[in-house]
């Protein structure tokens, strides 16, 4: 059961997939750890020895920022963005799109799957 960055990474995938359930290393840094690392990427993590697994997962700890640590300093570069007042922080701070897509339509995913039709902000007309 190999351990890396305090994540249990699946046992039957590929080397290069199974390391991308750590949060912070995708495709591309995989293939780069596993290759620094002197594994093949077609390994499974079931088949590592020890001195292989500790290889590893000194690689990830040691040269990359992952898991908790990478979470809390999004978090922070977000409320630093949000404290000096500037247009990114603002959108962020309003739920809306921070890298200047439309929202006239599109951006569903960030406003909240809000669909609203014609008329149905509007009060109705009273009958008099």
């Amino acid at each position: 059961m190999a351990r890396i960055a305090g994540i249990v990474i699946p046992q039957n995938k590929r080397l290069v997939i199974a390391l991308t359930y750590i949060y912070g290393i995708g495709d591309t840094t995989a293939a780069k750890i596993v290759k620094a690392s002197g594994l093949s990427p077609d390994l499974k993590p079931k088949d590592l020895t020890e001195d292989q697994e500790r290889k590893l997962r000194d690689e990830v700890e040691k040269k990359y920022r992952v898991e908790g640590e990478l979470r809390r300093e999004k978090l922070a570069n977000i409320k630093r963005l949000k404290e000096i007042g500037s247009y990114r922080g603002s959108r962020h701070v309003k739920g809306l799109p921070v890298r200047g897509q439309r929202t006239r339509t599109n951006g569903r995913t960030v406003r909240g799957n809000v669909r609203r039709t014609m008329g149905s902000g509007k009060r109705k007309l009273e009958k008099t």
